[in-house]
């Protein structure tokens, strides 16, 4: 688990092809990975990896056929910049909300504009995966928790601080940019739950349990 709060950025430093899938190396300073050991969970731009090698500045990790298809690791080259976060250990701080690393779907950037000091922005994800988000729910974008500010059809705006476009990779997205989406975990539950129990999410249904 993670909470999606980088950590530090990194480099994508080698690509290695291996019979399908990809073996990658990231770098990054800012990290203690001599504290880490072989096949600790790591976050990349929001995707679980497992750590098969550690170095004092980064690590290398395989990702599969499967990993590659669903999320946008694929589009990755040399020299490019990722988000990092390691994972969640008990007793540390959930500064943003659970989040599992395991991808919904491949969005893109339909829009960016300056919003006083902020970035704002409208990311456009698959129509199956937007009945998952809500105004001023949670997200996450390549790993950033963030919060929602509106949602239209199969877009939705969220505004990126000056703080998170200078720690994250998120400071560079231009229109068009593939992103890796993570709905919130509390909406799949609940949908397994009434789809388990035959009920549809209506106003009555949320009046008669007591939330409206």
């Amino acid at each position: 688990m993670f909470t999606g709060i980088i950590k530090a950025m990194g480099t994508i430093s080698v690509i290695e092809r291996r019979g399908g899938d990809v073996r990658l190396s990231v770098r990054s300073g800012n990290m203690p990975f001599a504290s880490y050991e072989v096949g600790e969970s790591i976050s990349v731009n929001g995707v679980c990896l497992t750590a098969v090698a550690l170095r004092e500045d980064g690590f290398d990790t395989d990702v599969s056929v499967e990993t590659l298809d669903v999320t946008a690791l694929g589009t990755l080259c040399v020299g490019d910049a990722v988000n990092l976060e390691p994972s969640l250990a008990f007793g540390d701080r959930l500064g943003g909300h659970l989040v599992s690393g395991h991808v919904d779907c491949v969005g893109r950037v339909a829009k960016v504009a300056a919003d006083a000091r902020s970035i704002r922005m409208a990311i456009e994800i698959a129509p199956e995966i937007a009945r998952y988000v809500a105004k001023k729910g949670s997200v996450t974008v390549d790993g950033v928790s963030l919060t929602i500010n509106e949602v239209s059809g199969n877009v939705f705006d969220v505004n990126i601080i000056p703080h998170t476009a200078d720690a994250t990779i998120m400071g560079n997205y231009t229109v068009g940019t593939a992103v890796n989406i993570e709905v919130d975990l509390l909406a799949r539950y609940i949908e397994r739950l009434l789809a388990k129990d035959g009920d549809e999410l209506s106003k009555e249904f949320l009046k008669e349990h007591g939330y409206a």
